[in-house]
């Protein structure tokens, strides 16, 4: 029997080690390929200038029309999306919401629609322009303000919305929202010696990654270095560039940049790190430093999501003085380490697995 077709439109390529993004879409483009005739279309832009001057002008522009930015890089592309579509589809399935604009070119050849939000963009501007300075404050701000116009306006266009966690899908006003989490294949818990090192990992030009870097180096770091004489940061990621200002000038921050497999990398840390202050979805750095069996500690917003209780899966600290202590306090503690290395792992197996995200989904009622 010929399977239903869906379309699965994305604007960065679904597959694992191409960031958390495209990680997601590859496990809900799995999860489709067992149920449907799927055909993926994919955006191929060329690059922006990353000259400071340019990126000040584009963004000044997209605040005057209120359009923020990914979802204006992403939007005007309705005549190259048509030439692709020939065929009648059962479902359609938009990743992101950088591009649920094109949800009405869509309505005319899926008979349903679902628009799969990695983030509730409005929620992540908006703690962005709180752990921003001004300017920066001021402008994240007003896109969080673009960004809740536009969410009111198109979410209702899709007859299913996916979000990440629970936390996420009680911020969104929609008849029908269903929870597929964030996960990563499965894989066997590694084995590695502990190095002295604490390790962050992320894509480094991502902005709640940037701000992590710089408060980590500029409030904790310093306190960390001087009652530890032996401690290594490394911090694992594509795009090192963007944190350069932070990381250079210390001979004991290591930067390891873009690795290909960044669960064997965390498996040597003796900490691991998310000292997150904006974001929305859940974090992949934490689920990657379950997986290999690492403590971790978090700010509350970074571990927001996962349902993890602090002092049994990891440790959660929001001050400055408090994240020092936390990873003094594991830095010191093997014992405690361990056990929270391995309520960590039991956390990602049972839940944060693709076939339990899977499990999750249909538990939903599937898409």
């Amino acid at each position: 029997m010929t399977p239903p077709r869906a379309l699965f439109l994305t604007p960065e390529e679904p597959k694992a080690g191409s960031g958390g993004g495209g990680l997601r879409s590859a496990s809900l483009l799995a999860y489709l390929r067992d149920k449907y005739a799927v055909q993926t279309v994919t955006f191929t832009l060329h690059p922006h200038s990353k000259n400071s001057a340019a990126r000040i002008w584009r963004n000044a522009t997209r605040l005057a029309r209120g359009r923020p930015p990914l979802f204006d890089r992403f939007s005007g592309y309705e005549d190259q999306l048509a030439a692709a579509l020939r065929e009648r589809y059962a479902l359609g399935v938009v990743e992101h919401f950088w591009c649920a604009s094109y949800a009405p070119l869509l309505r005319n050849c899926c008979d349903r629609l679902v628009l799969d939000l990695h983030n509730i963009e409005s929620h992540l501007a908006r703690t962005h322009a709180s752990a921003a300075s001004w300017p920066e404050s001021w402008a994240s701000e007003r896109f969080a303000e673009s960004y809740q116009q536009l969410e009111h306006e198109w979410l209702p266009r899709f007859d299913v919305i996916l979000t990440a966690s629970e936390d996420d899908r009680r911020r969104i006003d929609h008849p029908d929202v269903r929870v597929f989490p964030n996960a990563l294949p499965e894989t066997p818990r590694p084995s590695a010696v502990e190095a002295d090192a604490i390790v962050f990992s992320g894509n480094l030009e991502y902005h709640p990654n940037v701000e992590a870097v710089r408060w980590f180096r500029t409030r904790i770091w310093p306190r960390v270095r001087e009652k530890e004489p032996g401690v290594e940061w490394r911090l694992l990621g594509a795009n090192p560039g963007a944190v350069a200002r932070f990381t250079s000038g210390d001979p004991r921050i290591r930067v390891i940049g873009p690795v290909d497999d960044a669960v064997a990398h965390l498996a040597e840390a003796k900490v691991c790190i998310a000292p997150l202050l904006s974001g929305s979805g859940t974090r992949f750095k934490i689920l990657e430093a379950w997986a290999a069996g690492r403590a971790v500690v978090s700010t509350t917003l970074g571990a927001e999501g996962l349902g993890a209780r602090d002092g049994e899966h990891l440790l959660l600290a929001d001050d400055p003085d408090d994240f020092a202590a936390a990873v003094l306090r594991l830095w010191n503690d093997s014992a405690l380490r361990n056990r929270l290395g391995d309520s960590g792992w039991a956390l990602y197996s049972d839940r944060f697995t693709w076939p339990a995200a899977w499990r999750k989904l249909d538990e939903a009622g599937g898409i």
